[in-house]
């Protein structure tokens, strides 16, 4: 049970898979909530099934996941990745329209909902090839503490979604969204080059003086 918890201090590359995909789903969970508050607010005036409906169109996302699979075999995982980062810190603008009322304040969360979760799916898909192609035989331990660690990140997004609403109002959740992905884009900037690892079969001959 304990050796999930103990692959990110052995592996340095799903650490920042866990980082880039905990801070990503942590702003997109932000923005997953933060709506609930924001359609019944007097500007809308609106109920749950309104709520349902913004949670619905980001189903879509789903349709784009084998994209991001196509993309990684191609250009690799760490060019999806990158791509995935960028395309969050651009989305974060949209939804930020969602405070004006009406229904182009309604197409606006909309719109970004369908961004970001396009961008949660793909990353998560580059996350996994990267980090399955370096330990194929720990491959069950990895998903299990990599999704340990995604779905503790969601739950603080929708904590800190809630909070930053409460504060800064909309335009506090649209910016709580873009520094998650400031944060991951950084750290994928930053990485180090992987070191190879020789296989344990690998036999070094001896040199005979």
């Amino acid at each position: 049970m304990s050796a999930p918890m103990r692959l990110p201090r052995e592996e340095r590359d799903p650490r920042r898979s866990r980082l880039c995909q905990g801070t990503v789903f942590a702003g997109s969970s932000a923005a997953g909530t933060a709506p609930t508050l924001l359609v019944t607010r007097p500007a809308y005036g609106m109920g749950a099934p309104a709520v349902g409906v913004l949670g619905l169109v980001g189903a879509a996302s789903v349709h784009c996941t084998p994209l991001a699979g196509r993309a990684a075999d191609r250009r690799g995982p760490d060019d999806v990745t990158l791509w995935r980062l960028l395309q969050v810190i651009g989305s974060a603008g949209v939804p930020a329209r969602g405070g004006i009322g009406g229904a182009a304040g309604l197409v606006a969360p909309a719109g970004g909902r369908v961004l970001l979760d396009v961008a949660v799916q793909g990353g998560q898909v580059a996350d996994q090839a990267r980090d399955f192609a370096l330990r194929p035989d720990a491959r069950a331990r990895i998903d299990t503490a990599y999704m340990t660690c995604a779905f503790l990140s969601g739950s603080a997004g929708s904590w800190l979604g809630v909070r930053g609403y409460g504060r800064l109002g909309w335009p506090g959740v649209t910016a709580l969204v873009a520094l998650t992905a400031v944060i991951a884009l950084t750290r994928h900037l930053t990485r180090g080059r992987m070191t190879a690892v020789p296989a344990q079969d690998e036999v070094t001959p001896s040199r005979v003086p």
